[in-house]
């Protein structure tokens, strides 16, 4: 009887020990997408993987498209100046051609001298400018004698040179000053195209390696921000903006230059809106811009953009704007549509400020640093 539970206990014992073994023959469960694989590519199955290099034209994974649009690349500044010139002088040298006929006259009497500065007038060159013009030509023609074509063309450039005034700066103050960018603030009445010179003038700078940033404070017309950034992005150029219409003009200035400082950009550009130069109100405005502008960093430039075209009430305009602001430059658009470029004379000689940039024509490039020399050579070609 004994001997029963001795055989119970040795088949538990066995039992046991046979389920043991197996579990130990198992071994542990893999975790879930299996081991990673310890053998080289080399090793596996179907040979050896195939280096992107070695893969056929055409059969391999497709670059994703870039779907950033394709910057402008702006046209450098003497590039434009030359193409231009003929431009400028096909517009103008109806000026130069009379007063050359002029002079060319066997005698050269009262008669002429009247009809000369008759003529210099009808080109705006402004009564003072055009007076000095006639007596000192009178002075050395008589003085010389002379009545060669060739030696008085010489008299006259060098006559006209002097007018325009070559000695004066006619440099933009656009290099960043340490931690602050230039501010250069565009003023002008209504229609005359400062949103348009601000995005040109921006493609000068870009052309220059300048980094630049514009400010759309022309907050009153609703499409001149959207036009303004437009121009920015055909060169790559950021725009500050308010999408609040009517917002505070003065306040989307000075964002513009905080944003500028904040990027380390070298120049920051801001378009204002068009104002009449008899609207006290609006002037005011202008002031007030300039005043909120300066908590954040000096403005450089203030270039006031004068349509070419509208010949002595250019000069109002530039009187009017100058007491505002402070003007430092002249930008004279369409300047290739007249015949009376003698307003570039007309506006350094009453106001002491030079034409720093003058536009000559629609496409995007055609605003050219003006040059004095290159400006009386195109009247006299």
């Amino acid at each position: 009887m004994d001997s029963i539970p001795v055989l119970v206990y040795v088949l538990i014992a066995v039992v046991v020990l046979g389920l043991l073994g197996l579990v130990l023959l198992r071994g542990p469960k893999a975790p879930r997408g299996g081991y990673p694989s310890t053998r080289d590519a080399d090793d596996l199955e179907g040979g050896p993987a195939e280096a992107p290099g070695d893969l056929e034209p055409g059969t391999g994974p497709a670059p994703p498209a870039d779907t950033r649009p394709a910057l402008d690349r702006p046209e450098s500044a003497s590039s434009r100046m030359a193409r231009l010139r003929g431009r400028l002088a096909r517009s103008n040298n109806v000026l130069g051609k009379g007063l050359l006929a002029l002079l060319s006259r066997d005698r050269i009497d009262q008669d002429v001298w009247d009809e000369i500065e008759e003529t210099l007038l009808l080109a705006d060159l402004g009564t003072d400018a055009s007076m000095e013009l006639v007596e000192s030509l009178r002075r050395r023609v008589t003085v010389e004698g002379t009545s060669d074509p060739a030696h008085v063309k010489a008299m006259l450039r060098e006559e006209l040179v002097k007018l325009v005034d070559p000695t004066l700066d006619r440099s933009l103050a656009v290099s960043r000053k340490g931690p602050v960018p230039a501010v250069v603030l565009v003023v002008g009445v209504n229609g005359v195209g400062k949103t348009t010179t601000v995005g040109k003038l921006a493609r000068v700078l870009v052309a220059e390696d300048k980094d630049v940033l514009l400010g759309a404070a022309d907050t009153f017309r609703a499409a001149a921000a959207d036009q303004l950034s437009t121009w920015g992005a055909r060169v790559g150029v950021p725009t500050v903006r308010s999408d609040v219409e009517g917002a505070d003009p003065a306040s989307v200035a000075y964002d513009s230059v905080v944003a500028g400082i904040e990027q380390e950009v070298d120049v920051v550009m801001i378009d204002t809106a068009g104002r009449l130069q008899n609207k006290a109100g609006l002037m005011d405005q202008l002031g007030k811009i300039k005043r909120v502008v300066e908590k954040a960093a000096v403005i450089d430039e203030v270039l006031l953009v004068i349509d070419a075209t509208t010949g002595q009430n250019g000069m109002t305009q530039a009187r009017v704007f100058s007491e505002a602001v402070d003007v430092t430059g002249i930008v004279l658009t369409k300047l290739d549509g007249t015949a009376k470029g003698g307003i570039v004379v007309a506006i350094q000689k009453s106001l002491g400020v030079p034409v720093k940039l003058i536009g000559l024509g629609e496409g995007p490039d055609d605003l050219a640093p003006f040059e004095a020399e290159g400006f009386v050579d195109a009247l006299l070609d």
